[in-house]
């Protein structure tokens, strides 16, 4: 597959994965394709060598596995990990008010995205609702609303004549309502909302409990550039990463020959600091782990001895250098964009990278022709930071942070290079194979 298929592949997934309860499931239809079973928790598991396995935890967070020829205790585990959420904005639980005649929805502001680019944006809803079924229990589903449904309009300049010297900005709880709906004065805010959620889920509005809904923006992703050497969408952060460890893994070279246990274990509430249930800071990968190894041996001992031959590539996007800004970097660590992925270094440990394990990625890189990079963040502005170092303290398993370079990171518009994610394919590819 060329670097612009992969790409165009990529923009594929994420247009059809506009949270992160659409993202696990669209990996999951992938997955079961390539013929993977289904484990639920609840079961007790019987695994086979050479299986093909995946769990999900409250539909957002997915662990994927290739049960290796070897056991984890004289092998390891060889773990890609990425997020499946992106910064953007969520409804309220009580989130519909009107005034003049207009109803706006209220938000709340998940992780850390850059607001101002949320304006003049063609915008919708997708998540999940939570209702009573015919049999008086919980249940939930999926739901996307594919038509542009919400808008936050600019303040015209005339009203705001600093706004190019001084820069958008939105109050946070006053100004980043988004409107929907011009309502006739029998319509009351919040059965109008309940409507429309009915319609769109064949619930019946009385049924509706909650709902669990992002904002996100419906245009499609695309190539651009003189060469179409770039490519732009939405949720790049980090739903990239999560394609380039899925293509890497599901090659098949690798599905059929796998002597190390092989795993992809993508996580919600990345942006929010990994600590839930379902997040890397949670149980989740350690306990799929944990049960692959008692499912394989009884010795107590084995669990400790796979993690210690075990390796973690923790895939998050990284800074790519801006020319409009070069300030805002460190003159010897720039990165570009389709130059390679990125190796992230902190001495603080935003980053889990240290010495030996970028030896190790930097080895496989060259074993599979693939460029790298090497990244440090200006020691002036705070770090970000990943589930890298998260998942490696809480497992004990020696990990890396690495990423391809891009653009406007938490923008609802990001940009990348198409030929970095064939390399960091590439170079996935050849840690699962070495």
């Amino acid at each position: 597959m060329t670097a612009q298929r992969y790409v165009r592949d990529l923009l594929n997934f994420i247009d059809q994965s506009p949270s992160p309860w659409h993202a696990v499931a669209t990996i999951e239809a992938t997955l079961r394709e390539f013929r993977f079973i289904r484990l639920e928790e609840t079961d007790k598991w019987a695994l086979q060598a050479g299986g093909r396995y995946y769990v999900v935890r409250d539909d957002s967070s997915i662990v994927l596995f290739i049960l290796g020829s070897k056991a984890p205790a004289e092998s390891g585990f060889r773990i890609v990990g990425a997020h499946t959420d992106s910064p953007g904005l969520r409804i309220r639980p009580n989130g519909v008010s009107a005034s003049d005649g207009l109803a706006r929805l209220k938000v709340e502001i998940y992780g850390g995205p850059i607001l101002a680019t949320f304006t003049d944006r063609d915008l919708s809803l997708a998540g999940r609702i939570s209702y009573t079924d015919d049999g008086g229990q919980v249940a939930h589903k999926r739901i996307c609303f594919d038509q542009p449904l919400l808008r936050l309009p600019n303040l015209a300049i005339h009203m705001n004549r600093g706004v190019n010297e001084d820069g958008l900005k939105l109050h946070k709880q006053n100004e980043l309502p988004l409107l929907f709906a011009q309502l006739t004065d029998d319509q009351l805010p919040q059965p109008y909302f309940l409507a429309l959620l009915e319609q769109k889920a064949g619930i019946p509005a009385t049924q509706i409990l909650s709902w669990d809904l992002a904002v996100y923006d419906t245009q499609k992703g695309t190539l651009w550039g003189a060469n179409q050497e770039f490519y732009t969408n939405s949720q790049i952060d980090n739903l990239a990463s999560c394609h380039a460890g899925l293509q890497a893994v599901l090659d098949d070279t690798i599905l059929d020959h796998a002597e190390s246990t092989l795993v992809c274990a993508f996580f919600d509430h990345e942006e929010i600091g990994s600590e839930s249930h379902i997040g890397a800071g949670g149980s989740f990968l350690s306990d799929v782990l944990q049960r692959i190894n008692l499912a394989v041996s009884r010795d107590p001992e084995d669990g400790a001895r796979a993690f210690a031959r075990s390796f973690l590539i923790s895939a998050d996007m990284a800074h790519a250098y801006h020319p409009n800004f070069p300030s805002s970097y460190d003159a010897d660590h720039k990165v570009f964009v389709n130059r390679g992925p990125v190796i992230k270094f902190n001495a603080n440990r935003r980053y889990s990278s240290e010495s030996i394990s970028a030896a190790h990625f930097m080895r496989w890189c060259e074993a599979a022709g693939v460029p790298y990079q090497r990244y440090s963040h200006r020691s002036d502005l705070p770090c970000g930071s990943t589930i890298g170092p998260i998942a490696s303290a809480k497992l004990g398993i020696r990990s890396i942070d690495i990423g391809c370079p891009m653009w406007a990171m938490h923008s609802i518009r990001e940009s990348a290079g198409v030929q970095d994610h064939e390399y960091i394919i590439k170079a996935l590819k050849q840690f699962f194979s070495s």
